[in-house]
């Protein structure tokens, strides 16, 4: 971290420090949550949560050398606390203070309904080819994941690529205010949080409340084949794959198994590049990246390197071969606009049967069941061979999707059970739902075949 001291941090967060005062000019090496993340110097913040309280392993933090911890309540021990009001809040604010220390350097925001984390990668991979470049960690992009990702800044950071994710209004202002991004990208605007948010309209308000605290001399980035962000009224250049933006993905071809090779127009420069990942939808992120890396003067050679060097995350269209069968462990979340894309991809492989297991897909509101209806219709008419639901709301997937051998389980247990019965050698399966299904589960019987 750079030179942050307790000091600095009480301060920033209008908290009452307590404890050793010769201890105020000392420098913290680390802010963390997780107590078991604690180390020599480190700043732990005890936040209550669903599970547990953080107040609960303060000695713990201590005991592996936290300098000073963030509290709630007066705490009976020997070490220096800083007293606040909330801990959730003091983080943020201490987030803040320690973004503002950096000058110099290109914040770059993410944000979309669709496709978050791999812009992310993607377009984080890109720039590490010239720049030194801090990120977000797996999916770390919410009210608590954004400072700490701020707060693990290393003092030779030139760029942070940093994922903002959020449900309800206001959160991204928040997020924002933290950030304070000096690019922005919004990848799409998609049917996710309709519970919070009302409909895409109300999306795009959500997301666009990146702007709220932007550098006044930032650059927005945004698909300009989404019909609510090419309405945003702000100077903005555009990517996606019609010749109509700035930056587009043309001659889109799948270049081997796991692999996709595409021509990114940049303005007259045409880059010929591979995409080590499944699906045409990555040539979207492909051409954000290199939109980004022209806008920070990258060479043309390193934008096809850092393309070349993206790697998945976590359960992102990670693709699984056994014995019997190959896995698209596409399982981190669905709203409808991811699982027709994935779909797509599915059904654009080469080999046997295409099976897709769908489950659940949450939080979108009054039109729940008719937007499931929906993905059954794109399902029949991708050409799914074989459809397996699983929840109350998926069943609907199946009922619509004519000409598909459809089978549906109540549960994640059942379909676990018995998918074996029903997969065939070679079947190439796709399996998505909402992240709260646990379809992990499902993925792991699955590499079992």
């Amino acid at each position: 971290m750079k030179a942050f001291t307790l000091m600095d941090i009480a301060e920033s967060c209008g908290g009452e420090y307590i404890g050793d005062k010769s201890l105020l000019t000392e420098c913290v090496t680390s802010v963390v949550i997780d107590s078991r993340l604690a180390e020599k110097g480190s700043l732990f913040v005890a936040i209550k949560g669903e599970r547990t309280d953080g107040h609960l392993y303060v000695n713990k933090a201590y005991e592996l050398g936290a300098i000073c911890a963030i509290s709630e309540q007066l705490l009976p021990v020997d070490h220096p606390y800083i007293l606040v009001k909330s801990s959730t809040q003091a983080i943020k604010d201490i987030a803040e203070a320690y973004r503002k220390l950096f000058e110099n350097i290109e914040v770059i925001g993410i944000t979309g309904s669709v496709g978050k984390t791999s812009t992310k990668e993607m377009i984080a991979a890109v720039l590490s080819q010239e720049y030194i470049v801090h990120k977000t960690q797996g999916n770390f992009n919410n009210e608590l994941g954004v400072p700490l990702t701020l707060l693990a800044m290393p003092e030779d950071t030139e760029v942070a690529v940093v994922e903002m994710g959020i449900n309800h209004f206001g959160e991204m202002t928040r997020l924002s205010k933290m950030v304070r991004p000096t690019i922005c990208v919004l990848t799409n605007i998609g049917y996710c949080h309709l519970e919070n948010l009302g409909d895409r309209d109300g999306v795009l308000k959500a997301k666009t409340e990146m702007f709220t605290y932007k550098e006044d001399d930032a650059l927005i980035f945004v698909n300009g084949d989404d019909d609510k962000l090419i309405t945003v009224d702000e100077d903005k250049t555009t990517f996606g794959l019609s010749s109509s933006n700035d930056y587009y993905a043309e001659n889109i071809r799948n270049s081997g198994e796991n692999s996709v090779s595409c021509t990114i127009s940049c303005k007259g420069t045409k880059l010929d590049v591979t995409i080590p990942a499944l699906g045409n939808y990555m040539a979207v992120n492909a051409a954000a990246a290199a939109a980004v890396g022209k806008a920070l003067n990258m060479s043309d050679e390193n934008i096809i390197k850092g393309i070349a060097a993206y790697t998945t995350v976590g359960s992102r269209a990670n693709l699984i071969t056994t014995e019997m069968i190959k896995i698209i462990d596409d399982c981190y979340n669905a709203n409808p606009n991811s699982v027709k894309a994935s779909l797509e991809t599915l059904c654009a492989m080469k080999g046997g049967r295409k099976v897709a297991v769908l489950g659940d897909m949450k939080e979108l509101g009054v039109n729940e069941k008719q937007l499931h209806a929906e993905v059954g219709e794109f399902a029949s008419k991708c050409g799914v061979d074989v459809l397996v639901t699983v929840g109350e709301l998926a069943k609907y997937i199946g009922e619509n999707a004519e000409g598909a051998e459809v089978h549906h389980f109540d549960t994640v247990e059942s379909a676990a059970e018995d998918i074996d019965t029903i997969l065939h050698k070679d079947d190439i399966v796709l399996v998505k739902a909402s992240h709260s299904m646990h379809f992990e589960r499902i993925v792991e019987c699955l590499k079992e075949l």
